[in-house]
């Protein structure tokens, strides 16, 4: 009786159902899992699959289409390969792979696709944008024409870099590449520049320390950190400065100021090439596939200073490019060197002489961040190269222990004193204002006949003794304005009596 009573209540439920419209039917293109390498998987059975399309595995690993053939496709794992087998189920997601953009990443630490590392939680996005993104045209792009501080002395009175601007820094392996690339990220702590640092195959020990470095300064809270570490599949190595790029077009669209420093494009150079002799592509040059230069050069073409009728922001590159035995004529470098503004070259010679930052003026340039010079750099540090190319050749030249006349003693110490003062520790960037005042001090002689340690110490005096004399000067560096004469005169002031000089003992022809 009791089946009898519930049997129109059922009958009920199975007329609603015959009587409800039916369901979309959901079209899904599944492939299968031909081969598997390290870091990439030969798919097969999705003919339909455009490049750079996100594809999902059966393991919950994802790919990115990179090779299409007529019979099969090419991906590269964002994922452990070793979850990967053959035969496995692939599906189409018919989306071109993309990152999270906005202000809720900024302070945090994400790997190349912007899912979060730092244990913070689960990042805010505003919004998606494409990895891969079309470069500003010509017409959509203004002149360098502002300084970006670096707050290094050899790099913003002789090789000075504009927002906007692509400048190389290239080196040997423990020249001190990554220690300039991070003073510059803390040295932004004195503008409203946002910095985003990209960490292509470093150890995952060095890639924490700047991690703590940017904590312990507060700069972390200006700065986007995204890791593709070492022990990453090589495939976020390949994407990840992609995805630091379109994160900074984000920013740039809103009229922000932006730099991104790639660290390094060495190994990201070495991750494509690895991900490509796994797909089976011809190996040219040093075994590198033949559109290497295309792989870089769509990068930093996205760089720029922009107008206001695309968005009036900037992004500023620091691309990192390791060198082998100071062979600036490798592959890699020369391609990198074509590309860039310019590069700053970091000298195994200058490290073993102690001499950090090792910036050798000599190779070193900047084709247009002179036009973004501050006025006052220029006046004060126009004649810095010339004074040490002239001690570089008279060093040599002293060194077969000639007898030398009172001039060219006179040029060695002043060369020498001008060397020392452009040495500076690791994470100490230096106001412009205490920038010139050193520098001045030193093209005038001021350092002339004082040892290395002396030359130290009278630097900390020197800065040390910045204060409200200087105020002007530093509102006017600030504005970008030239020195007059009265300027000049404050800072020669302040550093003689720093430094204990007397007015009668200054000697600017020495």
């Amino acid at each position: 009786m009791a089946d009898e009573s519930r049997r129109p209540g059922v009958q009920g439920f199975i007329d609603v159902l015959l009587d409800s419209p039916a369901p979309t039917p959901v079209l899904a293109e599944v492939g299968t899992v031909v081969a598997v390498g390290d870091g990439i998987a030969v798919v097969a059975g999705l003919g339909r699959a455009l490049a750079d399309e996100l594809l999902v595995f059966a393991s919950g690993v994802r790919g990115v289409v990179l090779d299409l053939e007529p019979d099969r496709l090419g991906v590269v794992l964002l994922g452990p390969s070793e979850r990967v087998s053959a035969g496995e189920d692939v599906w189409r997601t018919r989306k071109v792979i993309s990152v999270p953009v906005g202000p809720g990443l900024v302070g945090r630490v994400v790997d190349a696709t912007g899912q979060p590392r730092d244990g913070k939680g689960k990042v805010t996005a505003v919004a998606e944008r494409l990895v891969e993104a079309q470069a500003p045209d010509i017409l959509s792009r203004a002149a360098v024409s502002r300084p970006l501080a670096t707050g290094l002395k050899a790099i913003d009175a002789a090789v000075p870099v504009g927002l906007g601007q692509r400048e190389l820094i290239i080196g040997d392996r423990q020249t001190g590449k990554t220690s300039i690339a991070v003073d510059t990220i803390l040295n932004q702590a004195r503008s409203e520049v946002l910095s985003i640092y990209c960490a292509i195959g470093q150890r995952g020990d060095a890639v924490a320390r700047v991690i703590e470095t940017l904590r312990e300064s507060g700069q972390l809270a200006k700065t986007i950190v995204m890791v593709a570490g070492d022990e990453d599949p090589p495939g976020l190595a390949y994407i990840a400065p992609y995805a630091a790029m379109t994160m900074a077009e984000y920013f740039a669209d809103q009229a922000r100021d932006v730099l991104v420093v790639f660290d390094d494009l060495t190994h990201h150079a070495r991750s494509y090439r690895e991900l490509s002799l796994l797909l089976r592509r011809p190996p040219g040059r040093e075994a590198f596939p033949g559109d290497i230069f295309y792989v870089h050069a769509r990068l930093l073409e996205r760089a720029g200073q922009f107008t206001p009728e695309a968005g009036g922001g900037s992004i500023t590159a620091l691309p990192v490019v390791e060198t082998q035995a100071e062979n600036l004529s490798a592959y890699i470098p020369t391609n990198l060197i074509s590309i860039t503004d310019g590069q700053i070259y970091l000298s195994p010679r200058l490290v073993r002489k102690n001499q950090f930052p090792a910036v050798d003026l000599g190779v070193s340039m900047s084709r247009v961040g002179g036009k973004a010079q501050h006025r006052a750099f220029r006046e004060v540090a126009g004649n810095l190269r010339v004074t040490l190319s002239q001690f570089e050749e008279l060093e040599d030249f002293a060194r077969f222990g000639t007898r030398l006349d009172d001039a060219t003693r006179a040029r060695l110490s002043r060369g020498a004193a001008v060397r020392a003062a452009l040495r500076q520790p690791e994470r100490d960037p230096v106001p412009a204002v205490e920038q010139l005042l050193v520098l001045l001090a030193a093209m005038d002689g001021m350092f002339d006949g004082l040892s290395e340690t002396e030359v130290v110490a009278a630097m900390e005096n020197v800065r040390a003794s910045v204060g409200d004399a200087l105020a002007g000067v530093a509102t006017r560096i600030a504005d970008n304005q030239p020195l007059d004469e009265d300027d000049r005169a404050s800072l020669r002031g302040v550093a003689r009596a720093a430094l204990g000089v007397p007015e009668e003992g200054h000697d600017a022809d020495a």
